[in-house]
């Protein structure tokens, strides 16, 4: 293993190399510099001990975390030096070339954390780690499976283009609000086009964030802010477009479907609320397998979109809506029933941990 001992007894950082490519527009050293400000600002180095980062590597910004969470730890590639912290030298080393895993809470998934030398043949394959390794473990069926390709080239071309990731969300924001409009005057398939760009741009922002390391607290707000109050005025707005299209729903069923949907969506997301809130941070989502698979079609925007796109190809969008409305009594149901055995569980004296730690 190579690395320079320090001279100095000071916290600042010991940076090393100095490659000259480029990742995500930014060099190695500014990256580097902005994970640094970003996680030390959450855990700082330990008393006594000294970062050391290798520039000469690109690295997932878990294996920073990692560092921070682990003095005395080396991480190393091969014979090389990657990062870590530690006083007159580690006390143990990690070697990243046997891919070892790890659990990382911030995404909810255990994973390999990647560790390139950084060249401008690399670059790409660095790029496409970075971004795969921003997504969530667990989360819906079309964010996982239908456009993670199509929103990585977007991220490239937005970073490319010196976008912001609120810039990506005003955009996405914009849309979602035609979308609403196109629905609510009974253009379906228009409001769909608009509203699957903007699901996608939903993606783009937070994974442009985290791969320029840019997330900021207002971004945050903002993006999550329209995730959690748009979905119930896209519902009603395509009940009422249902009108404009000749299908509309009886004055009782109309009230039914609304009342289904929105108090099912409500009490569905306090009870994630209270489930984080009773087991340190934890999400209902990642406790046992089952829970994480549900996450994948539970009654979110996304898989009800799926319900609603499937009814315009049959012909049937005032059905759509009616499924939406059940399909989301469905998933309450469901949420009830974890929170209760999770509550049974706490009273037997088990302790409630994430199925995807377990050998992380």
């Amino acid at each position: 293993m190579t690395h320079s001992s320090p001279s100095t007894t000071t916290s600042d950082p010991v940076l090393t190399g100095n490659s000259d490519a480029r990742i995500w527009g930014m060099t190695s050293g500014e990256r580097v510099r902005r994970l640094i400000a970003q996680e030390t600002a959450k855990r700082p180095v330990a008393e006594g001990h000294v970062l050391h980062i290798n520039l000469d590597y690109a690295f997932d910004p878990s294996l920073l975390r990692l560092a921070l969470k682990m003095p005395g730890t080396a991480f190393i590639h091969g014979e090389d030096m990657v990062l870590g912290q530690w006083q007159d030298s580690p006390s143990q080393t990690i070697d990243l070339s046997t891919n070892p895993s790890f659990y990382n809470e911030q995404l909810r998934k255990k994973e390999t954390p990647f560790a390139m030398r950084l060249t401008p043949q690399t670059r790409y394959q660095i790029e496409r780690a970075s971004y795969f390794g921003a997504y969530k473990g667990v989360t819906d069926l079309l964010t996982k499976y239908l456009w993670p390709e199509l929103a990585f080239h977007i991220t490239r071309l937005a970073a490319a283009l010196k976008m912001t990731p609120n810039m990506v969300t005003a955009i996405g924001a914009i849309l979602c609000v035609y979308a609403t409009v196109l629905f609510y005057q009974g253009h379906f398939w228009a409001g769909v086009a608009s509203g699957f760009v903007f699901m996608v741009l939903d993606t783009v922002d937070g994974k442009l964030a985290r791969c320029t390391i840019t997330s900021s607290w207002w971004g945050n707000i903002f993006d999550h802010g329209i995730d959690l109050v748009h979905p119930p005025f896209w519902w009603y707005a395509w009940g009422m477009g249902l009108v404009a299209a000749g299908q509309a729903l009886s004055s009782s069923m109309f009230l039914f479907v609304m009342a289904a949907i929105l108090i099912g969506y409500v009490v569905q997301r306090l009870i994630e609320g209270a489930f984080m809130r009773m087991n340190d941070g934890m999400h209902i989502h990642i406790w046992r397998p089952f829970d994480s698979w549900f996450r994948l079609i539970t009654a979110r925007r996304n898989p009800n979109m799926v319900i609603l796109v499937a009814s315009l190809i049959a012909g049937r969008p005032d059905i759509g809506l009616i499924a939406v409305a059940w399909w989301t009594i469905i998933s309450l149901v469901v949420h009830m029933v974890q929170l209760t055995q999770m509550l049974v569980a706490k009273a037997c004296g088990e302790t409630i941990t994430s199925w995807l730690e377990e050998g992380a």
